[in-house]
């Protein structure tokens, strides 16, 4: 029996993020009074304090902050994936994203390693995930 995935809570604050997965789009909020880009998501900037907000599209391209292996399930649906990564992703502008490396079988990643965007798709939604470039 295949268990289901969970799927994402989604807010006002992160419902454009997710509009944003699924054109496959890595969209990160960006304040129009000061310009300082924000992750999680939220409804006032903690710069300046403007609601003010709009979304800027991220590079392709990451960097490996950090990165753990799982090796127990924590959940029925993740136990045919094991092992796998679960990852400290550095975007441009100082960004720091909790995401999965995908494809590194028999790889073993290092922190500072270049990360290629790449993304999962299920059902009613997307995922981005990472691969280690070439």
């Amino acid at each position: 029996m295949k268990a289901e995935f969970f799927e994402p809570g989604i807010s006002a604050d992160t419902k454009g993020f997710w509009e944003g997965c699924k054109e496959h789009k890595l969209l990160i909020q960006k304040c129009d009074c000061c310009g300082r880009l924000r992750w999680p998501a939220a409804y006032i900037c903690p710069e300046c304090l403007s609601e003010k907000f709009s979304y800027k599209e991220m590079a392709q391209e990451a960097t490996l902050y950090s990165y753990i292996t799982v090796r127990k399930p924590f959940h029925p649906s993740v136990e045919e994936k094991l092992p796998y990564y679960v990852i400290d992703v550095e975007l441009e502008g100082g960004i720091r994203m909790i995401s999965n490396l995908v494809g590194a079988e028999g790889k073993l990643p290092k922190c500072g390693d270049r990360l290629r965007l790449k993304w999962e798709d299920y059902g009613g939604y997307s995922k981005p995930v990472y691969e280690l470039e070439d």
